[in-house]
């Protein structure tokens, strides 16, 4: 039991003496105990990062070195710092770096990479227009945007918006304060939406529907690995409503188990009504750390999701701490990774003589399965762990979806009236 504060010792242990028998985590400069130290996120890989375009106007300088993308928040020091500051601060010098250490932690690797790209960008402006680097952080919010305004026109709004963020996100870890004028801020991104581009305007994102996939699977040799290892990895998908890159892996040396669904990541739940659940583990998702559950349940047709993935394992029976839907390959197994399963996933519509869908396009047509079933809105949006009402954008761009619920909503309303549906056709209010 913890003392109340009145029961506290007037007098404390130095940092990182024992108390009461327990090993105090806190240590002194220097000092070493059990607890091992927390160092900075960095990229593990035995490549070495690619130099930079020419094109690029960046300036050489030891405050940045060449590194990955996803390494250039952490790496990339501004002339004044939170560890700098250890001369005129009560704390300590390695006590300030580990919380630099720390907060290079609180973002996903994707988006790590992104906010690299914005930082990367910043500096580049700031080159080319000879901004001194005591003046890049704290960045004065005309500083920002300028940066903004100098984009505008070239680039799309969104990405604006993730490149502007990454500049946030590099004065955060370093303990640099972060000014900008907002509404400026918000009405450049606004004005950059306008201005875009037409290449930088993305395509619609078509949905993947439960025909299609009939289509594609039909297409796919079950008893092939890579088939069964892309038919498993499409089905799961689309009934867990699953970001394509939670389920894949970018590379074939890039598979961690710490970070990838792995066959041991697999089990099964029954909810009070009977209905068996698939629930897969995710170690790690875009917008949690921790990881999330995604499930799905056995549907009454070819596109079963259990079904494919029993035969996934029959051909391809990967190990229990190997990537979910590995397969077998001159002997080995191999991880799915993006490519593989796009690559295979256009063959089949080629094949079948249809366009090919984007990936994310599995995600979207999940949502729209589920909706047009009937499930309220805030359900899907818990299935699809959407951290935000974005999905709706998505949504209407689809009619039957918005004239489903428009029906459903006149049927209910004319039912609670005792007026027959069919009068809000004839007579719209």
């Amino acid at each position: 039991m913890l003392p109340v504060p009145s029961q506290l010792p007037k007098s404390f242990p130095r940092s990182g003496a024992p108390t009461n028998g327990i090993t105090s985590p806190i240590t002194t400069p220097g000092q070493r105990n059990s607890y091992s130290r927390i160092g900075p996120k960095l990229k593990s890989s035995s490549s070495r990062p690619k130099p930079y375009p020419s094109r690029l106007a960046l300036v050489p300088s030891t405050l940045r070195p060449l590194c990955f993308a996803g390494e250039r928040l952490y790496k990339w020091r501004p002339l004044q710092s939170r560890s700098s500051r250890h001369a005129t601060s009560s704390v300590a010098e390695a006590d300030l770096q580990h919380v630099t250490d720390i907060l290079s932690h609180a973002y996903a690797d994707g988006t790590l990479e992104t906010y690299g790209s914005g930082l990367l960008a910043f500096h580049c402006f700031c080159d080319s227009r000879g901004v001194p680097e005591a003046h890049r952080a704290p960045a004065s919010p005309d500083l920002l945007s300028a940066f903004l305004a100098a984009l505008a026109g070239n680039y799309a709004g969104k990405t604006l918006d993730g490149y502007l963020a990454g500049v946030r996100a590099w004065h955060i870890i370093h303990g640099v304060t972060w000014a900008p004028n907002k509404s400026e801020c918000d009405a450049l991104v606004r004005a950059a939406i306008t201005l875009q581009p037409q290449t930088a305007t993305k395509k619609r994102r078509l949905p993947y529907t439960v025909d299609i996939i009939t289509i594609l699977l039909s297409h796919l040799d079950p008893d092939i690995p890579l088939d069964a290892s892309v038919g498993s990895c499409l089905t799961t998908g689309y009934y867990s409503c699953a970001r394509l890159g939670e389920l894949t892996v970018k590379t074939l040396s890039s598979f961690d188990p710490s970070k990838h669904v792995k066959r041991s990541d697999v089990r099964e739940e029954t909810d009070a009504n009977g209905l068996v659940m698939t629930v897969l583990g995710l170690p790690v998702t875009k917008s949690k750390q921790t990881g999330e559950d995604i499930f799905y349940s056995a549907q009454n047709d070819s596109t079963d999701p259990r079904r494919s993935f029993a035969n996934h394992l029959r051909i391809n029976a990967p190990p229990l701490d190997s990537h979910l839907f590995s397969y077998k390959h001159k002997g080995v197994h191999r991880p799915l990774t993006k490519t593989a399963f796009i690559t295979r996933i256009h063959k089949a519509f080629k094949a079948a003589k249809l366009d090919p869908l984007q990936g994310h396009g599995i995600r979207i047509g999940a949502t729209l399965f589920y909706l047009l079933r009937g499930t309220p809105f805030d359900v899907v949006k818990t299935i699809g762990r959407w951290a935000s009402d974005a999905f709706l954008l998505y949504l209407r761009k689809h009619a039957q979806i918005m004239a489903y619920h428009g029906a459903v909503h006149a049927s209910e309303s004319s039912a609670a009236l005792g007026i027959s549906p069919y009068f809000h056709a004839a007579c719209p209010l």
